[in-house]
């Protein structure tokens, strides 16, 4: 039995994008194209904890095998912020970042003097075949934060993040290059070896 059909567990068609460019051959689908609005709050306290359960709220609702990630940029100098938190760092504030450009000059407004200042992308992502049955990878990308901003492609915290083996953001980088360095194409690859293989064919057929 082969998976024709994936939905993935956001309703950020950028995430889609990068997904449904390393899974070919398979149709990957967002909740809007079940007209459903997709929402799941994130209580977990790591990244694996929060794709397990945005993995298992989706699939309750369409009953099709589900992909789930959640990722985020971690800096040690920060302790490890803002890690989870990534996509809501900086809430707390009076006057909250409102998009990806903001967020971003906040984080690096936290910074200390000096640098270069280490930083990894975590993604932590869920292929859900049924409630009792799923795999988990999480994989990392480690780079460099900068302070003037470079690329316009990607998302997020993307034109920060310097790859010194690439000599580029990851907001420079082609998708295609992007998935074969990113923490999410790292784990979107694996999640497609799992898809692939005998033993997930034989999971499908005897859920």
């Amino acid at each position: 039995m082969k998976i024709e059909q994936i939905v993935i567990a956001t309703n950020n068609a950028h995430k889609k994008d990068e997904i449904a460019a390393a899974l070919s051959g398979t149709t990957v689908l967002l909740p809007g194209d079940f007209g459903i609005s997709f929402n799941h709050e994130e209580t977990g306290t790591a990244f694996v904890e929060n794709a397990i359960g945005k993995a298992l709220t989706l699939y309750k609702q369409v009953n099709k095998p589900v992909i789930a990630d959640d990722s985020g940029i971690c800096v040690p100098v920060l302790d490890g912020k803002p890690g989870i938190y990534s996509a809501r760092f900086g809430s707390e504030l009076q006057n909250p970042p409102q998009n990806d450009n903001e967020r971003n000059s906040y984080l690096l407004s936290l910074l200390p003097a000096g640098g270069p200042h280490e930083a990894f992308f975590v993604c932590s992502m869920v292929l859900m075949l049924n409630e009792y049955r799923f795999f988990v990878v999480q994989e990392t990308v480690h780079g460099e934060l900068i302070h003037q901003p470079k690329g316009n492609k990607g998302f997020g915290y993307d034109p920060i993040f310097f790859i010194p083996e690439l000599g580029k953001t990851a907001a420079e980088l082609t998708m295609e290059i992007k998935n074969q360095y990113s923490h999410r194409g790292r784990a979107v690859k694996k999640i497609k070896s799992l898809i692939e293989s005998e033993i997930e064919q034989k999971t499908l057929k005897n859920p």
